[in-house]
C-alpha cells in the first residue's frame, strides 16, 4: 500500500491486519524471485520497495514528490535506487526491469493509460497494478480515503477491474491477465469480525477495496541469427546501424 503520511499514521491491530492481507495479493500475484529486478512506480514512502526487498529483489523506485524519496531513503537506508521523475515519461530503457508495480499511484497520474504504456515499455518480464475499487462495500460507503489513509487533500480517481484491464489491453490485445481483490467486508466490521474476510474467495473477485492486476510482457528481440537472415541496415561508411541488434539480459517470461 502507499503510504502518503507514514508518520501520522494510526497503526492498530485492524490496519495491520489489513495491510497483510494486501500485501499478500501483492506478492500471490507479482510471484518475485530472489534477483530480480524491481521497479515501483509511484513508490511513495517505499512500503512497497521494502516488501520486494524483503523477498531479495534490486529495488528502484520513481516518484514526483521529493518529500515522498526522502522518507524512502530513510526508511531503506539507501538500499535502492531512487528517482525524481514523471511516471508518465520514466527516464529507464526498454525492457530493462524483470517487475514493474504500480501500487495505490495509479489513482494520481494525470493519463494512467499512458503510465501502464510507459511500465509496460520498461518491462521485461510482468506488471502488477494494485488499485482502490470504487464498486468495492467500501468505497461505496465513500470510506476508501480512511482505509488508505489518504490525506483530506488528495484528489483521486478510482478504479474498477473492466477500467484497468481495459487501458492493459489498449497496449496488449488478448493478453491474460491475473486479478483478484481483498478486503471485502464494509468499514467498521474488522476491528470485531475481521476474520470473516479469510472466508471470502480472492482470486477473480472484483469486490474488494484493493484490486490487484498481473500480467506478462512480451517484448521484440532480434537475434544474431535474424541479421543474418534478413539485409542489415548500414549506417554511412558500411557500419551497422545502431540498434540493430539488440540483448535482452533477461530470463524467460513467467506463465501467470
Amino acid at each position: 500500500m502507499r503510504e502518503r503520511d507514514v508518520h501520522n499514521r494510526r497503526i492498530t491491530p485492524a490496519r495491520q491486519y489489513l495491510d497483510g492481507r494486501i500485501k499478500s495479493l501483492v506478492l500471490d500475484l507479482s510471484a518475485p524471485h530472489a534477483g530480480e529486478h524491481l521497479l515501483d512506480v509511484g513508490c511513495g514512502a517505499g512500503e512497497n520497495l521494502h516488501l520486494f526487498r524483503q523477498k531479495g529483489c534490486v529495488a528502484t523506485g520513481i516518484d514526483s514528490s521529493e518529500s515522498n524519496l526522502e522518507m524512502t531513503r530513510k526508511r531503506l537506508e539507501n538500499r535502492a535506487d531512487l528517482y525524481l521523475g514523471d511516471p508518465e515519461e520514466l527516464p529507464f530503457s526498454d525492457n530493462e526491469f524483470d517487475i514493474v508495480t504500480m501500487v495505490t499511484s495509479l489513482e494520481y497520474m494525470k493519463n494512467p493509460a499512458l503510465a501502464i504504456a510507459e511500465a509496460i515499455r520498461v518491462c521485461r518480464g510482468r506488471v502488477f497494478i494494485g488499485a482502490m475499487n470504487r464498486y468495492s462495500p467500501i468505497g461505496l460507503q465513500g470510506l476508501l480515503p480512511v482505509l488508505f489513509s489518504l490525506p483530506g487533500e488528495a484528489k483521486a480517481r478510482y478504479f474498477h477491474i473492466p477500467s484497468l484491464s481495459g487501458m492493459i489491453r489498449q497496449h496488449l490485445p488478448g493478453v491474460r491477465i491475473a486479478w483478484g481483490s481483498v478486503i471485502f467486508l464494509p468499514w467498521g466490521l474488522y476491528d470485531a469480525a475481521a476474520r470473516l474476510e479469510e472466508q471470502i474467495p480472492v482470486m477473480k473477485n472484483p469486490f474488494g477495496a484493493f484490486i490487484g492486476l498481473c500480467f506478462s510482457v512480451t517484448f521484440s528481440l532480434i537475434t544474431i541469427q535474424d541479421v543474418i537472415r534478413k539485409p542489415a541496415v548500414l549506417a554511412q561508411g558500411g557500419e551497422p546501424a545502431h540498434g540493430v541488434v539488440r540483448q535482452s539480459g533477461g530470463k524467460g517470461l513467467p506463465t501467470i
